[in-house]
């Protein structure tokens, strides 16, 4: 069973740094593109992150490029995800999600989630964890 459990949420000031875990079970790291996906009270979920192992790539939502790093330790079968500069509107409940599509051209960045039976497989969800950035 292909599941992702994430960790390393909590409250920091704004400025400061957080990094995220998220430990995959029931599956490699190159068996799927794994993103980070967020979600505030009131706001629209946002794909923030991705990253295919397979061929080292990385994709980042503009609201975090150059402040967000994703990164993979194959050995530990976990992904993480280094945020720093924090911003108040960072804080969300943030989810790891294995089996996303991302895709970048032209300058323009998709991290979707894989839902209803269009995909084949879907995505699979962690809990999610949260992140509070205080100003």
């Amino acid at each position: 069973e292909v599941q992702v459990v994430e960790s390393g949420g909590g409250l920091v000031q704004a400025g400061g740094s957080v990094r995220l875990s998220c430990a995959a079970s029931g599956f490699k790291l190159y068996d799927y593109e794994i993103a980070w996906f967020r979600q505030a009270p009131g706001k629209e979920r946002e794909g923030v992150s991705c990253i295919n192992v397979r061929d080292d790539s990385s994709y980042y939502a503009d609201s975090v490029k150059g402040r967000f790093t994703i990164s993979s330790d194959n050995a530990k079968n976990t992904i993480y995800l280094q945020m720093d500069r924090l911003k108040p509107e960072d804080t969300a409940v943030y989810y790891c999600v294995a089996n996303a599509f991302c895709w970048a051209a032209r300058g323009e960045t998709k991290i979707l989630p894989k839902s209803g039976s269009s995909w084949g497989q879907e995505s699979s969800w962690g809990q999610g964890t949260q992140v509070t950035v205080s100003s």
